[in-house]
């Protein structure tokens, strides 16, 4: 039976409370520990319960309890003072960002799978997604003006819970959107905004859900609407479920329906930035839009589209990105390559690393690579190993002349330091820690903070988590059914003054969460020493189709449930935000073990530093560039040594791991001044986070995006747009006359002199003569390519310098000359290379155009 009609029901607020549905409905809240504690304060036990969803609290609160605190001045001065602290906030129009555009509209669409803004928006995974939610929070801090595109799952990602011997099961469930912290947009007339995609012939539509972000904007598509079939209301259903097909359904969604969804609500941001490669396919949207609107060639709208998009790479594994058969690719996309004026073997080009292989997958990573002129890895390490990921997008070109740069990840500090931790930075550092975390200066003030005070502090944190982790296992253990003699133990586990390790993510296996088990009686050992007792909390998900993460689980959770450990070791089920935040704030060590160099990035062990805790970790993703090799912000386990042989390198890591934990961390946690101060350990701590915290936060990253990416794409666009597209047709015609011409240019008779010894620093003259083939001498660079040799006559360095056009030779060909000095003594070698250069051409490498000089 189905109602005739539907209603919203919301709580009858007095007049005087109306002001708590500003603050619900605004995900400022995040990140204001004042305003979460307005709402847990009045009924502690049903915040809890309905996960930190402020509007879910609301929903659920008695109507006396209502008119109550309407009537309470305390409650009603605190109200008052919050709301305009978020109308202030709201108000504040200053940036650090020189942005030409003072429109107030948004400029950048940020586009992912995932966000983890706040634990009652269950539309995340893990660091992904907690990624884009801190991009979001910086932009919103910064006034950067970015809007965000996603998915609004109805089940999320799966809730973890674990069977009596340890093995994890998944339970999914269905979130009412009426009862989160988000509004369904409409239009002028009160109905709801639609957008609409061709899958496979279907009409399949969505609407769209608002989050309000502090300044910035998330709008969320939702395809469980009635319009649409059973199977297509199912799109937005979970995340990361389904199997190949239901992933290209829910990226058509993401980027195409996503690129339509901001035409719908009257945006027209010019610059996208694609968070990883699930939203890909909005590069050929914005190419067909530029097609339809505007009257220009595909070229023309590529160029335009690629020269104002971002892409950011976070899958150091080529498995780990997603790649779809041609017959899969087929009933979606052969009439949008069509639309496009496409052959459909030429759009699958776009996706593909050899672009002549008719039988390689269409891969999402690639494409947006093609559609971008500004990539990124997410730490240093991770551009390199992008690069060499990528190189055969570019085949020519050696590993680092790639086109994909570095920005390393940030954290957004407000929302994952400890309120306890705060408060002390606001007495020492100022309230300019939030608002400018990436200032050295301004964390610089934290090697003032009294000792005593900061471990005092530190030590609360810890017992805190020791609490949480008590409640936590007595509700899993109820939850399976246990007796109460093991009710009874878990009120006993952990011991708050002791030195505890951390460790929780993906149970990914590169993650090596197993590792600490290689030598089990050795780790029995380490936790069993009385005198300077050692304790772990371990958590994590494993994806529901990783039966060997899912392993891993089981042998980690059977050994923490044994006679030996049962004290001492803790492994938590249902990892999600709140877990993390006590573990990051409460644990003395984050320890963190992948598989060198598989880690893109790893940012809880920078949430964890932003606490103090100090991390301890393989020299992959951000701390191969933050480890320093006297130890003073935490320790490195290995050299950043790359094996062939992976359980040789899980044999000798362990047992680094044993020895650092055995022989330096816990003799220094121990050790003991007056007043029973670990000074040692509170140097590092102040260390680590007066050094790291300014640079290791979101802040200091989005800034990064604007400085290096937003605001030359948006410069570009702009330039691009110009007298009717004038520039960018322009730069396409240019294109294609360098890709027709380009195979015939060649090099000959270089010239160096030949001096039978070369002394450091000595100049070298260098001609060339290049036959150019119709092409403008200023429409190329010519360079000298040169630098130190290894042993195998291989760059090991190499700088390139610029040839000038000298005169001509005749029949074409024109004389060109540079100079080079070698820096260094030992061998040193130099070729010649010519590379396309035009004034709107971002990189000259991008177009994947090359001429070496031959031998």
């Amino acid at each position: 039976m189905q109602p005739l009609r539907v209603y919203s029901v919301v709580p009858k607020l007095p007049p005087k409370l109306k002001p708590l549905w500003e603050l619900a409905y605004n995900y400022w809240f995040s990140w204001n520990t004042e305003i979460v504690s307005l709402f847990a304060q009045v009924d502690h036990k049903l915040w809890r319960e309905c996960y930190g969803n402020p509007i879910a609290f609301l929903n659920r609160l008695p109507q006396k309890t209502l008119e109550s605190l309407a009537e309470d001045d305390f409650f009603l001065e605190r109200l008052g003072d919050l709301r305009q602290r978020l109308a202030a906030y709201l108000a504040r129009k200053a940036t650090s960002i020189p942005f030409p555009d003072k429109t107030g509209e948004p400029v950048v669409a940020y586009f992912s799978l995932e966000y983890g803004i706040s634990l009652c928006l269950p539309v995340y995974s893990g660091g992904l997604g907690i990624l884009a939610g801190d991009h979001l929070k910086s932009a919103s801090d910064l006034n950067v003006p970015l809007a965000g595109i996603g998915l609004c799952y109805q089940q999320g990602y799966f809730r973890q819970y674990l069977t009596p011997d340890g093995w994890q099961q998944e339970r999914y469930p269905i979130y009412d959107f009426e009862q989160l912290p988000v509004t369904l947009c409409k239009d002028a007339s009160g109905g709801r905004i639609l957008i609409s995609v061709d899958l496979r012939g279907e009409k399949v539509s969505a609407q769209i859900w608002k989050a309000q972000v502090g300044r910035v904007s998330l709008y969320l598509l939702d395809s469980n609407v009635p319009e649409n079939q059973p199977a297509s209301r199912q799109i937005t259903a979970r995340l990361y479920g389904g199997d190949l097909e239901m992933r290209v359904r829910q990226e058509y969604l993401l980027g195409i329906g996503g690129i339509r969804a901001l035409a719908a609500l009257g945006l027209s941001p010019r610059v996208i930035h694609m968070n990883e490669g699930h939203s890909a396919f909005a590069g050929l949207e914005r190419i067909g839009n530029f097609m339809r609107q505007n009257g220009l060639s595909f070229e023309a709208a590529l160029e335009l589209a690629a020269s104002s998009s971002v892409f950011t790479t976070h899958t150091p594994v080529p498995a780990g990105n997603d790649r779809f058969p041609p017959e899969l690719m087929q009933p979606y996309f052969e009439d949008y390559a069509k639309k496009l004026g496409l052959a459909f073997k030429v759009f699958l080009a776009l996706g593909r690393e050899d672009p002549r292989n008719d039988a390689e997958h269409f891969c999402m990573p690639v494409l947006a690579l093609k559609l971008s002129r500004f990539n990124n890895g997410v730490s240093q390490l991770h551009g390199v190993v992008s690069r060499k990921m990528w190189n055969r997008v570019w085949s020519q070109y050696p590993v680092e002349d790639v086109p994909i740069g570095a920005i390393t990840n940030g954290v957004h500090v407000p929302t994952w330091v400890a309120q306890d931790i705060g408060a002390l930075y606001d007495r020492y550092l100022g309230a300019n820690w939030r608002e400018d975390p990436d200032c050295p200066r301004v964390f610089s003030q934290a090697q003032a903070i009294s000792d005593a005070e900061l471990w005092r502090t530190h030590e609360r944190l810890r017992e805190r988590l020791v609490g949480y982790v008590r409640v936590k296992l007595r509700e899993q253990l109820l939850a399976r059914g246990a007796k109460r003699k093991e009710l009874l133990m878990s009120e006993e586990v952990l011991d708050p003054q002791a030195l505890t390790i951390g460790f929780a993510r993906r149970f990914a296996t590169y993650k090596r969460a197993n590792m600490l088990l290689q030598d089990k009686e050795r780790l029995i050992k380490i936790i069993s020493d009385s005198p300077r007792p050692v304790q772990f909390v371990f958590a994590g998900k494993a994806h529901p189709h990783d039966n060997e993460g899912k392993k891993i689980i089981q042998e980690l959770v059977q050994l923490c449930t044994s006679s030996e450990c049962r004290y001492s070791m803790v492994f938590l089920e249902d990892y999600d935000m709140e877990v993390a935040s006590y573990l990051v704030q409460g644990c003395d060590v984050w320890l963190n073990t992948p598989r060198r160099p598989l880690e893109a990035c790893g940012t809880s062990g920078m949430k964890a530093m932003c606490n103090g805790v100090l991390n301890l970790s393989t020299l992959d993703g951000w701390w191969a560039e933050a480890w320093r090799p006297d130890n003073s912000v935490g320790w490195a386990i290995g050299q950043g040594e790359e094996y062939e042989d992976a359980a040789y390198q899980d044999f000798v890591e362990s047992q680094t791991t044993y020895n650092i934990i055995e022989n330096e961390v816990i003799p220094t946690f121990y050790e003991r001044g007056h007043g029973n101060l670990p000074r040692n350990w509170i140097r590092k701590m102040k260390e680590s986070i007066s050094s790291l915290a300014p640079v290791y936060n979101s802040h200091r990253m989005v800034e990064d995006y604007a400085r290096i990416a937003y605001v030359p794409a948006l410069d570009n666009y702009n330039l691009l747009v110009k007298n009717d597209y004038a520039a960018a047709k322009d730069l396409a015609s240019w294109r294609m006359d360098m890709m027709t011409k380009w195979s015939n240019l060649d090099i000959r008779n270089i010239q160096a002199g030949d001096p039978e010894q070369l002394h450091v620093g000595d100049p070298v003259t260098v001609t060339a003569e290049v036959h150019l083939n119709g092409i403008r001498p200023q429409d190329v660079e010519v360079q000298i390519y040169s630098g130190r040799l290894n042993y195998e006559g291989k760059f090991a360095q190499r700088e390139t310098t610029v040839m000038k056009p000298t005169s001509t030779v005749g029949d074409g060909w024109h004389l060109f000359t540079g100079e080079i000095t070698p820096a260094e003594a030992g061998r040193f070698g130099f070729t010649v290379r010519i590379l396309p250069h035009h004034p709107l051409l971002l990189d000259s490498h991008s177009l994947g155009l090359i001429r070496w000089a031959q031998n």
